[in-house]
């Protein structure tokens, strides 16, 4: 076990973790591990697959499914809520446990962890950035730690993993908004833009969650910050950290990533490693073997001399806006699934600029509609097999279909992932010959 965790040390407590995720199953464990009495609730009875309920279960975590009481939270010293689950909604049934600390799984996690903490957050760019300052920090000698909102949570890692020299972690503005000491040695804010309104009150809401990443560093840390946001940030008293600006730059001519925001999340990645010793050298030819992820401006082949494109992972208006000015190509884009947030209005000089045909498919089609409908050809369909079918049929040579739906997708499908898997499914099946599609 490492220097900080030991079996006996919240012995005693009552703690309750809402949300039996992967998270929410880490955090219940972590806390069982150090003697906690644990209460792993979900709203969903098939939240959990048999192996996980076992597994839970043998570790002495109680479980309990369906609607939430305040039975359940009585007694509770501390309340470890999983990533979306928001604390006012929860806020009658905490009221049985007034002195209750309510953290984030990340909060809970932070505590027990020696190793220096480098953060990523903002609103587009998270993973991808994430991913690549883990791949330089390897590529460059270090052992490294990557999790967080993406992969392993952390409170896994300090449970199975040996320490790191760092940790690299992906945060959302969900796991940030109920933090109170979480400390990185280097943090990066990416960029900011409307977001999961859905979720927090309203923008500014939004925007101190997410600032919260820098809230406890201190003169020897690092907050890296997007200059464009940088007469905003200096408004703002959220921080002791040195404070760097970053915009896109040439320092990386070899890379697969395209458009000029990755351009821009590039300078970020290396100003993060550069400060855990790495140099321009050592970025440069880390940054050239990088390999882009799945689902994100990921080129999927041709087909009847079209490129698909699949970006499902794009499910903000700003990340639809990064993919379109990723091509010089003309653009057909599917766009279509659960609103988020955004004015998608402020799109129009963009999309009569650079795309000659929008697909709409499943929900938020009224949106779209009222904010593009007279600048170019736009359609309707229930399902994305038909958008992608009727744009590929009316494509000429040379085209991009570009899915960068905007939206998030539990309209038709359970994740982004889903979503982008079946864009590739269709793509597959359809004719070289355009001719022959009915």
């Amino acid at each position: 076990m490492r220097a900080l965790l030991h079996e006996k040390q919240l012995a005693g407590h009552r703690a309750v973790v809402v949300g039996a995720q992967v998270s929410g199953q880490a955090a219940a464990m972590l806390l069982a591990e150090l003697g906690a009495s644990v209460l792993l609730l979900d709203r969903n009875p098939d939240a959990l697959v048999p192996a996980c309920r076992e597994d839970l279960l043998s570790r002495g975590i109680e479980l309990a499914f369906g609607p939430h009481a305040p039975e359940h939270f009585q007694g509770a010293k501390l309340v470890v809520l999983s990533p979306g689950v928001p604390v006012a909604k929860l806020a009658g049934l905490l009221a049985v446990c007034p002195d209750a600390q309510v953290v984030s799984e990340l909060e809970l996690a932070s505590w027990f962890t020696e190793e220096p903490i480098l953060a990523v957050t903002g609103t587009n760019g998270k993973t991808t950035t994430t991913s690549l300052i883990g791949h330089i920090l390897e590529q460059a000698g270090k052992r490294v730690f990557v999790g967080g909102n993406i992969g392993t949570p952390l409170s896994r890692h300090l449970l199975m993993n040996p320490p790191a020299d760092i940790v690299v972690l992906e945060v959302s503005s969900f796991q940030l908004q109920n933090v109170q000491s979480f400390h990185p040695k280097v943090a990066a804010l990416l960029n900011f833009s409307a977001n999961h309104l859905d979720y927090h009150a309203d923008i500014e809401e939004y925007l101190t969650a997410k600032l919260k990443v820098f809230a406890r560093m201190t003169q020897d840390d690092l907050a890296i910050q997007p200059l464009d946001m940088k007469d905003e940030l200096e408004k703002r008293t959220f921080t002791k950290a040195r404070r760097v600006y970053f915009t896109a730059s040439s320092r990386f001519p070899d890379n697969k990533l395209p458009g000029i925001h990755n351009k821009a999340n590039m300078e970020a990645a290396w100003l993060a490693c550069k400060a855990f010793g790495v140099t321009e050298d050592q970025a440069v030819r880390a940054v050239a073997s990088f390999k882009p992820l799945a689902h994100r401006i990921e080129p999927l082949g041709e087909k009847g001399g079209v490129l698909f494109v699949d970006d499902s992972k794009a499910t903000t208006m700003e990340a639809m806006r990064a993919a379109i000015e990723s091509f010089d190509r003309p653009v057909r884009l599917l766009a279509g699934g659960v609103f988020k947030g955004g004015n998608f209005k402020e799109l129009r000089p963009l999309i009569m600029s650079k795309v000659v045909q929008i697909g709409l498919f499943g929900a938020s089609r009224e949106i779209f509609e009222e904010a593009w409908a007279d600048t170019i050809p736009l359609f309707w369909e229930p399902t994305l097999e038909a958008a992608v079918t009727r744009l590929y049929r009316e494509a000429h040579t040379g085209d991009v279909i570009l899915l960068s739906p905007a939206t998030s997708s539990f309209d038709l499908y359970a994740n982004y992932k889903e979503r982008g898997k079946d864009f590739a499914r269709i793509m597959a099946g359809l004719p070289s010959d355009k001719e022959s599609i009915q």
